[in-house]
């Protein structure tokens, strides 16, 4: 019998960091209005935008991704501590940044850097730190009194499943085929591609899913500072019907969100790869 999987509708408080423009802001726009109704809680630098949102009834943090570990562990702790029932993250956050390694010494090694921490090591480190909260969540338990032959009473702990939770990487088309102008941004989306298979892996007998948006090239302001806005927006994929597409695939539970061109590559490259998975792990047992 085939389970559909729990979506988008069942999640009752949803972060999303890197919120304050482009897919972020429309895909907290979208869950809002869902008729679920959940609390919509939007992080991210810029403090006139969530200023903006919060006057649109959007619960707002202002956060940064590039703050140290500690930082991050904070911010976790504290987005637990005010909202209990927070069961969905979606990150969003990102900087794209051109290199040529033609030129390595003109190479701006912080920048690699900065890079790579904002769009894969502080998503790890928050996902390792929201998980104890993800895992309490999907596991509810209760105690079974009953008597025994000798009069006396005995417990029993019962262990079921308990809610859902979600987490939402926004990798990107360019981690299936890599565009060699930004090789280190390509770098850090596949990777991030990679750790949210493996996730859903690990966290297959748990009520934790992992569903994984790749957005083709979509109208954003993502390319404002390479000076590309002009030239992309020839070709990019409106934000809106981007949006529209990401929406059903998170209402369905797909694994793996691929609207546009994105769909087109992973077909050809990544199609069976979650099923050759499965047959990794049944060999290595």
């Amino acid at each position: 019998m085939t389970v559909t999987p729990p979506g988008i509708a069942n999640a009752k408080s949803v972060l999303i960091i890197g919120a304050t423009s482009g897919i972020g802001r429309a895909l907290a726009r979208s869950i809002k209005s869902l008729p679920s109704k959940p609390t919509v809680i939007v992080a991210g630098r810029r403090k006139e935008r969530l200023e903006e949102l919060s006057k649109d009834g959007f619960e707002t943090a202002q956060f940064d991704v590039t703050v140290g570990r500690e930082a991050l562990r904070t911010f976790a702790k504290n987005i637990v501590a005010k909202y209990p029932d927070f069961d969905t993250v979606i990150f969003s956050s990102g900087i794209q940044r051109s290199f040529d390694f033609k030129h390595p010494e003109a190479l701006d090694l912080d920048t690699l850097e900065e890079e790579l921490n904002t769009n894969y090591v502080a998503i790890a480190t928050l996902i390792t730190f929201f998980l104890p909260h993800f895992l309490k969540l999907s596991v509810r338990l209760h105690f079974s009194v009953c008597s025994a032959p000798n009069d006396k009473l005995i417990s029993t702990r019962i262990q079921e499943q308990g809610l859902p939770s979600f987490i939402v990487p926004v990798t990107s088309n360019l981690g299936i085929t890599p565009g060699p102008w930004v090789p280190n941004y390509c770098a850090t989306k596949a990777a991030l591609r990679s750790l949210g298979l493996s996730l859903h892996f690990q966290l297959q007998d748990t009520n934790v899913h992992v569903m994984e948006i790749i957005p083709p090239l979509v109208e954003s302001e993502l390319h404002d500072n390479q000076g590309m806005t002009g030239t992309l927006s020839r070709f990019w994929m409106p934000l809106e019907a981007f949006t529209d597409a990401t929406m059903q695939g998170l209402l369905r539970g797909d694994l793996a969100i691929a609207p546009g061109r994105s769909g087109i590559d992973w077909e050809a490259w990544e199609k069976g790869k979650a099923e050759r998975v499965t047959e990794l792990m049944k060999n290595r047992v």
